[in-house]
């Protein structure tokens, strides 16, 4: 499946108006308008990825966010979109009409939102308002990197979205650990984040999100795309669900210059691997290189 991309699918700015935390996208991997939690405004993140927006590297948690504003904010962004008010802003007024639909609440940002300390409560507060608009159809998605997962307030924050139309989305982005740090940037290591997702993945069907990139000019090369189909089996093997695999490439300006998307054929010749070596469902999501 090919999903081709519009001009508002590489606008993703975590700001919209006075809001702090909580802001509007059109989603080419939600395939309508999702609603964006930015729960690091303060932009801390435990990995510094080379192809994220965001230039910035912290080792500390994240340890406040302002409940009230959030949830205030997050009250009138559902109020604002369920009305259909939204296509109003001239931002939003081209969104085609079969996008014109709200898919999700994600949890996402300018950093991993399950490093803030209290995740859980966050995500009880924000499934009582989405109860409070009878929105029992639009999904909550953690868009996440995985390294919180064995983390008690990430596993009773996972067992809320169960209860409330929830999808994880974890991160995968290399197949060797080698790969991984040269992408991902982070002091943690390859195998935690292998275990974390074969923990998650044993307990419900996830989704894994894999974005792939040229670095100086060069694609992951066949061996690196062989070991992450690898690892993709092994979590398989190891008793865990994945319902879908996002094979997709760079949309946004990146903070590192020497990133860039990868050819329509080479995300192509990706997916098609994955496909023949793992039998998971794919989807494909296309970038700004042709």
């Amino acid at each position: 499946m090919t999903s081709p991309s519009l001009p508002l699918h590489s606008q993703h700015q975590r700001n919209y108006h006075d809001n702090r935390f909580v802001y509007p996208v059109l989603s080419r991997r939600s395939k309508g308008i999702s609603i964006g939690i930015n729960l690091n405004p303060d932009k801390i993140c435990n990995f510094d990825c080379i192809y994220c927006q965001v230039d910035r590297r912290e080792e500390s948690e994240t340890r406040f966010v302002e409940f009230d504003q959030l949830l205030a904010e997050l009250d009138h962004m559902l109020n604002f979109v369920i009305s259909g008010e939204i296509y109003q802003d001239e931002k939003f007024s081209s969104v085609p009409s079969d996008l014109r639909r709200l898919n999700d609440l994600a949890f996402s940002g300018d950093g991993e939102p399950t490093t803030y300390r209290n995740f859980d409560k966050i995500v009880e507060y924000v499934a009582e308002l989405k109860m409070k608009y009878q929105a029992d159809q639009v999904k909550m998605v953690l868009i996440t990197n995985a390294s919180m997962f064995h983390r008690k307030s990430t596993q009773n924050a996972l067992k809320i979205l169960d209860q409330n139309q929830g999808e994880i989305w974890a991160k995968l982005d290399a197949g060797t650990e080698d790969y991984f740090k040269k992408i991902d940037r982070t002091k943690i290591r390859f195998q935690q984040i292998l275990d974390n997702i074969s923990l998650v993945a044993i307990q419900r069907p996830i989704v894994i999100q894999s974005l792939f990139m040229l670095v100086n000019q060069e694609p992951p090369d066949a061996a690196e795309i062989d070991a992450y189909c690898m690892r993709l089996n092994e979590i398989i093997s190891a008793g865990g669900q994945i319902k879908l695999v996002q094979v997709y490439t760079i949309a946004r300006q990146t903070a590192e210059d020497y990133v860039a998307s990868l050819y329509t054929e080479q995300v192509d010749e990706i997916a098609r691997k994955v496909k023949e070596k793992t039998r998971l469902t794919t989807e494909v999501y296309y970038g700004n290189a042709d």
